[in-house]
């Protein structure tokens, strides 16, 4: 493939559903840079995917997305469409969560033996969508430790400086941490 050759939607519509095969896996990786539609590309290929119409701006993981639901707000969605808020706040805090602290409910999801967390000084923590029930995430740490907050993404910068496209709705407060402040509510 030659660099100025753009990757068809068809083979990132494959890649997104893991059927893409070998060689096309191979021409991918062997490119010398990657063409400068294919973020958008695999952005459309997701959109089309989802049943709502609000503008993703990032896949977190395999079904939660940061959204864009137009005047100023930014949500971490599911798939499903549930909201879990504002995307500069841990979305874990809106999730159904499930901790496994015991050696048994441990034993029920890890196997073989040497690979199940020591009870008492590890849980595993489980986060799922509250309205589909999908598991998007999972977390082994000592009890009491803080939920983790995995991905803080500066999206303006990324779509301005990396993508060249800045986002209509760019502002330096979009970049920071609001969880504090969502927990802060909670003794209210």
């Amino acid at each position: 493939m030659e660099d100025d050759i753009s990757i068809s939607k068809g083979i990132i519509e494959q890649l997104v559903e893991g059927t893409i095969d070998d060689d096309n896996v191979d021409r991918l990786l062997k490119l010398p840079k990657k063409d400068s539609d294919r973020f958008f590309t695999y952005i459309e290929v997701l959109q089309e995917r989802v049943s709502w119409n609000d503008p993703i701006l990032l896949r977190l993981s395999d079904k939660l997305y940061i959204v864009s639901k137009g005047h100023g707000k930014r949500v971490t969605q599911c798939e499903c469409g549930f909201e879990f808020g504002d995307y500069r706040t841990n979305w874990k805090l809106a999730s159904k969560i499930r901790t496994r602290k015991t050696a048994e409910e441990m034993k029920a999801v890890y196997d073989p033996a040497p690979a199940v967390p020591e009870a008492g000084w590890q849980e595993v923590r489980e986060y799922f969508c509250p309205d589909c029930g999908t598991q998007h995430a999972v977390e082994v740490v000592p009890p009491g430790y803080p939920v983790i907050f995995e991905m803080l993404p500066d999206l303006d910068k990324f779509y301005a400086d990396y993508l060249g496209r800045p986002l209509a709705d760019a502002s330096e407060d979009w970049y920071r941490d609001r969880t504090s402040e969502t927990t802060a509510t909670w003794n209210q």
